[in-house]
Order: C-alpha cells, then sequence, then structure tokens
C-alpha cells in the first residue's frame, strides 16, 4: 500500500486500518487503538490525521471487522468479556512485527494512542513492551487505576514500576467513570516511581469528549489534547 493514504490491511491473522503519510520517509511510527466500538470511521479518521503529521499510523481492528453504534453496549459487552489482555496483546505484537518489517519506518520506539479501552491498551503496551515504545497517550483510558475493577482485569496501575516510556493522560472532569480519586491514585502511584508522564484534566468535558461523532464531543477541548498529543509524541520519539 505504498501510494495509499489510508486503507485496511491484513498482518498475519489479523485485520487494521493503516494511514501513510504522503512522503517517502522513513516514518515516525504510532499505533493507534480504538474504543470499544471498532475501527470506525472515527477511529481511520484519527489515523489519517496522524498520517498528515507525518507518521505512519496503524489501528489494530480488535474486533476483526465488527463495528458497533455508540449505544450498542448490550452487543459490546460480550465482546469485551470474551477477551483477555492476552488476546489484545497477541494482535499488538503483530503490528509491532509488522511494522518492524516495513523499510518505510523509523528503525526506533514507537509511539501509541488511544482512546477508552485504547488508553488502557496504551498504557498495557507500555508496560509490556518497554523496549519497543517510547511514548503513550491515553484519552480517558478507563481500568488503569480504577475504584473497582471491572470485566474481571486488573488494575494496570499494579504494573507502573515496569513502565518506561513517558506517557500522556487526558481526562474529562465530567467523566463520572473515571472519578477525581482515580486521577490521583495514577499520578501518586506515578510520581513515587518516578515514572515520567503528564496529565490534563478538561472542564466541562465528559467521557468520548474527542470522538467527533458522539453527543459527548467537545470540539475545542478535543483539539487542544491533539495538538498537546502531538506535541508530545514528536518530542518524544526519535
Amino acid at each position: 500500500m505504498d501510494n495509499l493514504h489510508g486503507a485496511f490491511i491484513t498482518y498475519g491473522e489479523h485485520r487494521a486500518y493503516v494511514a501513510l503519510p504522503e512522503s517517502p520517509g522513513p516514518h515516525r511510527a504510532v499505533l493507534l487503538y480504538m474504543e470499544a466500538f471498532g475501527v470506525n470511521n472515527y477511529i481511520a479518521s484519527e489515523c489519517d490525521r496522524l498520517a498528515r503529521s507525518g507518521f505512519l499510523a496503524i489501528a489494530p481492528d480488535f474486533f476483526d471487522g465488527r463495528t458497533f453504534g455508540y449505544g450498542d453496549f448490550e452487543q459490546i459487552r460480550p465482546m469485551l468479556q470474551g477477551r483477555s489482555d492476552a488476546d489484545w496483546l497477541a494482535y499488538i505484537r503483530d503490528a509491532i512485527g509488522w511494522l518492524d518489517a516495513r523499510h518505510d519506518v523509523v528503525k526506533a520506539p514507537l509511539g501509541v494512542l488511544g482512546f477508552c479501552m485504547g488508553g488502557r491498551l496504551a498504557f498495557l503496551s507500555a508496560v509490556e513492551f518497554p523496549e519497543r515504545i517510547g511514548a503513550a497517550v491515553a484519552f480517558y483510558g478507563g481500568g488503569i487505576a480504577p475504584d473497582e475493577p471491572s470485566l474481571g482485569r486488573p488494575p494496570l496501575i499494579g504494573r507502573a514500576e515496569e513502565l518506561r516510556a513517558p506517557i500522556m493522560f487526558h481526562y474529562g472532569a465530567d467523566d463520572a467513570g473515571i472519578t477525581p480519586v482515580e486521577h490521583g491514585r495514577i499520578a501518586q502511584t506515578l510520581s513515587a516511581g518516578k515514572k515520567k508522564f503528564s496529565m490534563h484534566l478538561y472542564p466541562d468535558a465528559g467521557h468520548g469528549f474527542a470522538s467527533r461523532d458522539r453527543d459527548s464531543y467537545r470540539g475545542a477541548v478535543a483539539e487542544e489534547a491533539w495538538g498537546w498529543s502531538l506535541e508530545f509524541l514528536r518530542a518524544a520519539l526519535p
């Protein structure tokens, strides 16, 4: 797909949306992780935006081609319950291998950026692949240091000592599912562990504030967070 701006590809047994910059490269690369609705038009458009900013972007399709409406929680829950962290990591590991095999990708650590469940996976990727991930961005990632575990998955904050890459968090102040107590728990743990991180909290924004297709979208906040994220990735990735 050397001459395509954005398209779905297959890598190994998996599927992903990939967007390439217009220049020949080599490019810095970013893995972009979906919300719990699949690799839909919104996720593809965020890959395209990364490509326009000079990054090769790949969004692993953890749902294998299935997408869901933003209110289809009864159908989404079995998809989430039926997959483990090991399952998600298999998709990510293969995507990293696909990037490593490309001639137009800089041979250097990669970036990860994720939304909602993808924000959690950004943190998980950083602790699971410390030698390959050079920067992580988590937009309203739940399950990192929750008040109560959900879907049987342990909080990831217990693995904070394994974190090597700098990480940026974005949260909406009105997100009822990720409380200020959780923000504080993350900050306290990472600060005590002397980890490099930044946390942005946005007033008048809730969960999903960056998703342009949802009622939760807050345009000014979303663009501010996106700008911070690009600046962070450019500075952190060689």
